[in-house]
């Protein structure tokens, strides 16, 4: 049979075309006509000119940038937050899945859920005023419960001390996201055939053996897929929850790309900084992904595009 035209393909499926154009609008106006804001990291952006009266600087903000000490110590600080939630909150993610499938009693499993999907819901606001309350010096939980144990002799200013910071906001950033984050690798374990769980059975294959050799393969194509995208967002480390517990005493491990930009782009007035230090960070995130993407179809696994 004579294959279909472009066209005939087109008006065959019209009704799901129409279905689709609110959605292509959306993404043209809010993520394509944006990027024209781009051209401000170019000039020395003044906000009571017109674009034809801007003067062009050409890449002298990239070139501030990565001469700026700031920057590379807040680029320092973004890397390592987001190495941080991603890896605690891949793991985690995956072994509360695994952890939740064992679960036969469904009202047991059930509360589990809800329980761990709860924080999500919370506003960062909320959560960092829980999470410094919590590590308060004076009646903080955390510092109460380590000296009742012995483990510590006087109580630790957790929000004083650099060093604790990117591990506070990693745990944090756990608590309030793994319940939510397990969900996709519930419904990947969900569309495992039940047999091979009956074959390994009468092979003699205990729960940790069936995890194993069923369950991670099983969901491994999901997990690839999660990675490459997560590795999009290595720049991403946060805003609101570094912005809220960050002090003069943590400035220099708390700041974040995204800070710096606020400072820079409101506070101080600088558009054109502000911009070209948005447009690295995304430059490099598409980038991120297509490297992962390419390393993943060279490896032969399963692939984002």
């Amino acid at each position: 049979m004579k294959e279909k035209s472009f066209i005939d393909k087109l008006t065959l499926q019209r009704q799901l075309v129409f279905m689709s154009v609110p959605l292509v609008l959306y993404v043209v106006l809010f993520a394509y006509v944006p990027l024209w804001g781009w051209s401000m990291a170019f000039q020395n952006f003044r906000p009571a000119k017109s674009f034809f009266e801007q003067e062009w600087v050409g890449l002298k903000w990239f070139m501030f940038l990565f001469q700026d000490d700031n920057f590379l110590k807040v680029l320092r600080n973004t890397i390592a937050m987001s190495l941080i939630n991603l890896g605690f909150g891949y793991i985690s993610a995956i072994t509360l899945a695994l952890l939740l499938n064992e679960v036969k009693e469904r009202f047991f499993k059930r509360a589990i859920q809800t329980i761990s999907y709860l924080p999500h819901f919370l506003s960062w606001v909320i959560v960092s005023g829980l999470v410094a309350s919590m590590v308060s010096v004076e009646d903080g939980a955390l510092n109460q419960v380590l000296l009742a144990l012995r483990i510590i002799k006087e109580p630790i200013m957790w929000l004083g001390e650099g060093k604790y910071f990117w591990w506070l906001t990693g745990i944090t950033y756990v608590w309030k996201e793994v319940g939510w984050n397990s969900i996709i690798y519930l419904a990947a374990i969900s569309g495992i055939d039940p047999t091979l769980y009956e074959v390994a059975e009468i092979d003699g294959c205990n729960r940790l053996k069936k995890m194993w050799y069923i369950t991670l393969p099983g969901i491994k194509s999901t997990i690839i897929v999660l990675l490459i995208m997560s590795i999009g967002h290595i720049l991403d480390a946060g805003f609101e929850l570094q912005f809220l517990l960050r002090n003069g005493l943590i400035q220099d491990y708390s700041d974040t790309i995204e800070i710096y930009v606020l400072n820079f782009g409101l506070n101080s007035g600088n558009y054109s900084l502000a911009t070209a230090a948005g447009m690295f960070k995304n430059v490099i995130n598409v980038s991120l992904i297509f490297l992962a993407n390419f390393l993943a179809k060279r490896m032969g696994e399963e692939r984002l595009i």
